[in-house]
Order: structure tokens, then sequence, then C-alpha cells
């Protein structure tokens, strides 16, 4: 897998700030007193555990941009899984510039092959099933196309990208419109009548009254939040049985042990926000060899 040019252009914006924070005013003051401009050496990148490699590209394109005296050879590419031990690049060239490099790329590559490991985790846990396990918008803001590359290294799919996206009708929305089942009518048929199917249409319900309803609408999607296995096997049922084309989500309290439980309902998709707010950086290393 690698970056298309919308993602390629949000990583060159967060690397100018990552940049700015590291290095600014004065570079890197520690390296300069203590290693001369013309020393060269050589460093392996490095897993040090099990996981799926997301953000070589990046890695890559830090090293050139902060050390342009380095060469960056991938040796795996991203969506490749990884061991304790394996090489995931090698780095040659002045070891200054290796040195003031190597903070900057490992938080791109360790942040992105964390996410990735994550959406790998909970995706293969459902493999056999016909499910897709997908990320949300809970992203620290200017990461969101990353974040959401990294996810599709993993095995998972991607939700909306923003608000302008597509039309998802939230708890909030609803609460907004007197709530409870005539709120997810009125709101359904607002939004089919203002875009004029345009935009696929998705709306919450977080209880099978208003599940009900939702299915009389016909929605392209009803996001199932919250509710227990037992009243969504229920939805999947009723689904079934009057809207077939209807697409079933499930979202909310989502962990890798209650993941399978919630896939064998029948539900179609299944979003989680810990995919992207909460997934653990994967621990990769930089192993020098000095000349």
């Amino acid at each position: 897998m690698a970056l298309n040019p919308a993602e390629m252009k949000a990583f060159q914006t967060l690397l100018s700030l990552a940049i700015a924070e590291d290095l600014e005013p004065t570079g890197d003051l520690t390296s300069k007193a203590l290693l001369s401009e013309d020393q060269e050496g050589s460093a392996i990148v490095v897993a040090r555990e099990k996981g799926v490699l997301a953000g070589v590209e990046t890695a890559g394109r830090t090293f050139a941009v902060v050390a342009p005296q380095t060469s960056f050879t991938a040796l795996k590419q991203d969506g490749e899984g990884l061991r304790p031990g394996d090489e995931i690049a090698k780095v040659q060239g002045k070891v200054r510039g290796m040195l003031s490099a190597e903070r900057i790329a490992l938080n791109f590559l360790q942040r992105l092959s964390g996410i990735a490991t994550l959406a790998w985790k909970f995706s293969s846990l459902v493999a056999d099933l016909p499910v897709k396990v997908l990320d949300t918008r809970k992203i620290a803001p200017g990461w969101r196309l990353l974040d959401k590359y990294a996810v599709r290294c993993g095995g998972g799919y991607n939700h909306r990208l923003n608000l302008s996206d597509g039309i998802l009708i939230k708890d909030n929305h609803l609460a907004a419109l007197g709530g409870g089942p005539p709120a997810v009518r009125k709101a359904v048929l607002l939004a089919r009548q203002t875009y004029s199917g345009n935009w696929d249409v998705e709306v919450e319900v977080d209880d099978l009254a208003s599940f009900d309803t939702a299915l009389q609408t016909h929605p392209d999607v009803i996001l199932l939040d919250n509710m227990s296995l037992e009243a969504m096997s229920l939805a999947v049922e009723k689904r079934n049985a009057l809207a077939p084309g209807v697409q079933l989500e499930a979202s909310g309290g989502v962990k890798l042990e209650n993941l399978r439980h919630i896939a064998l309902t029948g539900v179609d998709r299944i979003s989680i926000g810990a995919l992207t707010h909460s997934a653990p950086a994967l621990d990769i290393a930089l192993d020098y060899q000095f000349s």
C-alpha cells in the first residue's frame, strides 16, 4: 500500500509542523556539538514487537527532508506483518542528519503502525464473517487522512471522511428535533428531501422502537448504538424480513473481547472509535552502526 496524493499532502503539512517543533530555532544542538559534519554511519529501522507496518513512506520522506545527505531503503511495505527483530528499512549517510531526523520519522512510523496493528487485531477476529470493521472521526486534528490510511493497512475500512462526506443523523440531531421515533422519521425524510438522494443517509438509534421507525423510512444505514446483543439480533431479523437493502452498523462499547459476538448477530458493519483514538504506538527503533 502507498499514500495517495491527498494523504501525501496531509503528511507534508504534518512534517513541516514536526520539523518546526523539533528543530527550530537552532537545530539539533547536541549532534552539532558532538559530531563532525563528515561522520558517516548506517542504521536499521527494527520492529521490537509483533504488528502491522504503516507509514514507511513517511519515514523515508522525513529522512529525505531533514537529512538530505542520507539514503533510505525500505525493506518492508505498508500492510505487511511484523515480528520482533524484523528489519523495516535501512538508512545510510551523515550521522548528524540521521540523529536529527530519527525521532520525527519514528513518531510517524510508530503511530501509524500502531493504528494498523489495532485495526488488524480487530479485523482478523471476524475475517471469516461478512462484516466490515470501520473507523470513525475520533481522530486528532491534522491526522485524519493518515490515520484512516493506517486503518486500511491493517485490514479495516474507512467510515465517512468528514461532515461533508455523508449524512449521519446522530442522537443530538434527533434531540434537537424533539427526540424519539417521530424525530427519527422526520430527520430521515428531511435529509432525503434536502439532498434528493445525492448522499447516503445513516441514522442512529438506541432502542427497538426507534429502529422500527427508522426501518420504515428506508435509510441506507441504521446505526445501532450501544444496543444489547439480543436487541441487535432482533433488529437484524426485522431488517432481513422487511428491508434487506438497509445496512446495519453496530457501534459503542466495542472491544476485542466482544467483537465476534457482535458480528455474529448479523450486522453488516461495526464502527470502533478506539482504532484511531486509543491505539498504542508500535515499538519500533533505529539501531545504529557508526563508522
